[in-house]
């Protein structure tokens, strides 16, 4: 599986290409949408069937990744980091504009990881994380076979290019827009981060010397 490219996946046939389809995700996303939707347009096998193995193998790569957060939960160094400025309000802020925070995951490169971890960390309702996972993975799987359907294979790999540099774009004008409006009534968890505003992590046992924890700002060093 290692090396697959996505070209590859169009010479496949029968139950071959679609397990390739679905394992692939584990290794590269793109690789394996492109991959699915250069089959798609050379008839290798039924749309319809891609298109599933495609969002069952995005699904199922990124739905463990959750767990990896609310595993980090139980160790002292994960406590630590709770202890920050800031952490506790990038908490809210994750699970206030969550589908916001998925959808970056999903079109802006790097993201992807730490936001799925986070959103176990910060104990996002696991059954949200994953239909949010298949909101964004269907998005982005139809905006892909559309416009190889459309534009060809060529023009459509492109869209692995461009199509961050839009998500950028619009991920800093949103940020910009919500931090303006927070700013102009001192309201919210896009605020400026402050000591003030950070509060307890919920149900992080075993740290009971934890100032966050205690609800005791002032004893931080």
């Amino acid at each position: 599986m290692f090396g697959l490219e996505a070209s590859d996946m169009a010479m496949m046939s029968g139950w071959v290409l679609y397990f390739a389809i679905f394992f692939t995700p584990f290794i590269q996303e793109d690789v394996a949408v492109i991959g699915a939707a250069t089959a798609s347009i050379a008839d290798a096998a039924p749309t319809a069937f891609l298109v599933a193995a495609i969002l069952s193998g995005l699904v199922c790569s990124d739905a463990w990744k959750y767990w990896m957060g609310r595993l980090a939960r139980r160790y002292e160094w994960a406590h630590k980091f709770a202890e920050k400025p800031g952490v506790s309000i990038a908490g809210d802020l994750i699970r206030k504009e969550f589908v916001q925070t998925m959808l970056t995951a999903r079109f802006v490169p790097g993201t992807r990881i730490p936001a799925y971890i986070a959103a176990g960390f910060f104990q996002v309702d696991y059954v949200r994380y994953v239909l949010t996972l298949i909101l964004t993975a269907s998005m982005y799987v139809g905006l892909m076979f559309g416009l190889f359907h459309s534009v060809g294979a060529v023009a459509g790999e492109k869209a692995t290019v461009w199509l961050p540099i839009i998500a950028v774009i619009l991920l800093a004008g949103y940020v910009t827009f919500r931090w303006v409006t927070h700013q102009n009534n001192k309201a919210g968890p896009m605020t400026p981060l402050s000591q003030e505003m950070d509060h307890p992590m919920p149900d992080m046992p075993g740290f009971e010397g934890n100032p966050l924890e205690d609800g005791d700002h002032e004893a931080k060093e």
